[in-house]
């Protein structure tokens, strides 16, 4: 619940702050990090863009999944119990986006100038991917953390 509202509070500071997208942004970090409003109707990276209506479907029926199997996924433990927690709130965050607006808003901007003056771009994304990212992350820790060592068959 935390994760999916700091998320909602901060895309609803971006269409305020930054209502035009794609066109305003904020140097936070200049040459490094900006605040910057972009539409994605994609997945991340923008793959499979265009597919907005594929990928909330996709959603729900991951999100529905996770709930209904979250025991599997360590749910009786802390770490689980935040794993699933970042894993909610995240696939929650973005799939109200792809109802209401049509697309997932992002707008986290990290890049790199190189001395040649090239620039080099991370893709924008939002407290949604991150919390899922992170989710994912420590979901694999459980799963090593877990894991019993086999016995060798003689």
């Amino acid at each position: 619940m935390i994760i999916f509202a700091l998320d909602q509070l901060t895309k609803l500071a971006v269409l305020k702050f930054l209502p035009d997208p794609g066109h305003s942004e904020v140097h936070v970090l200049p040459g490094f990090f900006t605040i910057i409003h972009v539409h994605n109707d994609g997945a991340a990276w923008s793959m499979f863009k265009g597919y907005n209506l594929l990928l909330g479907i996709v959603s729900a029926i991951a999100l529905a999944l996770l709930i209904w199997f979250r025991d599997k996924f360590g749910a009786n433990t802390r770490l689980g119990w935040i794993s699933l927690g970042l894993l909610f709130g995240g696939i929650a965050g973005n799939l109200l986006d792809r109802l209401v607006h049509g697309h997932v808003i992002d707008f986290l901007n990290f890049h790199v100038i190189t001395r040649a003056g090239a620039t080099h771009y991370f893709p924008t994304f939002n407290i949604a991917d991150s919390a899922i990212c992170i989710g994912v992350g420590l979901l694999f820790i459980l799963s090593w953390r877990s894991e019993k060592p086999s016995e060798a068959k003689t």
